[in-house]
């Protein structure tokens, strides 16, 4: 990516959403929208395998994301279905978590292999979720108890894959879960 990509980026402040009490995800921020330079830069990481694009893409998330990965205990990164993180080789939100700071913590896994949620429409994307993820530490770690940790993503579109995610780590004694992503899809409102 060159020099004018990155700086097409918008130098202003995250994009921050605070939830309810009804969600898992208490607080969501993403660089910037899913959209222009920010969707060839995530392209560039997740499509086209160029994996050089995470420092870089990880230090903007790092700044923007400062007040909400402050006093976290650890970010968790979104696993792919090792199946899919087969066929691409890498896992892009892992490669962007390992930027941020604060620990990675492993506590996910991917059990059941889903279908893509960029090809569904909005409201079947909760469904397409819902049980693919699973508590799964990694050998040997442990999270600290409560605990805060910010899930990590590369694209957050409804944010069904977050809350799903959520869901888990809170059912398994995760006090408070933030989500950090480089992009969200914004839509008018009509």
């Amino acid at each position: 990516m060159c020099e004018v990509c990155w700086a097409s980026i918008r130098h202003t402040a995250a994009i921050e959403i605070r939830f309810d009490a009804t969600h898992a995800i208490g607080w969501a921020a993403a660089v910037d929208a899913y959209d222009g330079r920010m969707k060839d830069i995530i392209h560039a990481l997740k499509y086209d395998r160029r994996r050089s694009i995470s420092p870089r893409l990880g230090a903007l998330m790092r700044e923007r994301g400062a007040e909400l990965l402050r006093d976290a205990d650890g970010v968790v990164p979104v696993p792919l279905h090792p199946r899919r993180e087969y066929n691409r080789g890498f896992n892009q939100a892992r490669d962007l978590a390992v930027h941020l700071g604060p620990p990675v913590l492993p506590l996910l896994k991917r059990a059941v292999f889903t279908q893509s949620q960029i090809d569904l429409p909005k409201h079947e994307r909760q469904a397409n979720v819902d049980g693919a993820f699973a508590y799964c530490p990694a050998p040997g770690s442990r999270l600290p108890a409560p605990g805060m940790v910010v899930l990590i993503d590369d694209v957050a579109t409804t944010g069904a894959t977050l809350e799903s995610c959520a869901r888990v780590l809170r059912q398994h004694g995760v006090r408070e879960v933030r989500a950090l992503t480089a992009a969200r899809v914004v839509t008018a409102r009509r």
